[in-house]
């Protein structure tokens, strides 16, 4: 879901950590280095990386273009590919056929329909290509806050993951009671009263 759509969805994260030394520079050393790559002609079913939020299908880094006054404006891509059932059945069912009459075979055995099943699936999956989805996020390098524009819980994994992967810090999913801990400016004995808090249940 992108920054500028309509309709978003957001998370709001804190950064676990700060750089060192020159932060765009890092940055860009990082997004290049764990930039999305293509698998048009892969077998993979899936590839996550980087991208940039102007050019999300060509990703370019160049004179930190990712760069938006106090903030970092990148993206997240995951590339899927997805074969229908329907299309395995059916090459499934012609390669059983055509192994039949060749081997002059009337039956196979459980091994060579499991062959033949992965070898439609793998062929397949360098035909298809994948679909991308980009997911916009701002980073503010200064809060080490970090809002991602998506709550989808793969898409979130996938940052969460690449995230410190790139850059060495794990990410802290901000809801009230996180928020209220880590931003919130609580002292130590409100710190210890909402540790202790429990969620209520609302009465019909």
């Amino acid at each position: 879901m992108g920054l500028l759509s309509s309709r978003i969805s957001i998370t709001r994260y804190k950064v676990a950590g700060r750089l060192d030394g020159s932060v765009h520079e890092t940055v860009y050393k990082a997004l290049k280095q764990h930039a999305i790559p293509e698998i048009e002609d892969d077998g993979s079913e899936a590839m996550v990386g980087w991208t940039s939020f102007e050019y999300p299908y060509a990703p370019d880094f160049e004179g930190y273009s990712f760069v938006f006054g106090a903030h970092m404006v990148f993206a997240l891509r995951i590339d899927k590919k997805s074969i229908p059932p329907k299309l395995v059945q059916k090459h499934y069912s012609l390669e059983v056929a055509k192994h039949l009459a060749d081997s002059g075979q009337q039956f196979l055995s459980g091994n060579e329909k499991k062959a033949i099943k992965e070898h439609v699936i793998n062929t397949l999956g360098r035909r298809i290509p994948a679909v991308p989805n980009v997911y916009d996020l701002v980073w503010h390098y200064k809060d080490s806050s970090l809002w991602f524009f998506s709550n989808l819980k793969s898409a979130n994994e996938a940052l969460e993951t690449l995230f410190i992967k790139s850059f060495g810090f794990p990410l802290i999913r901000l809801f009230p009671y996180t928020t209220g801990n880590l931003i919130a400016g609580l002292s130590d004995s409100e710190r210890d009263l909402l540790s202790k808090l429990a969620p209520s249940q609302s009465e019909e």
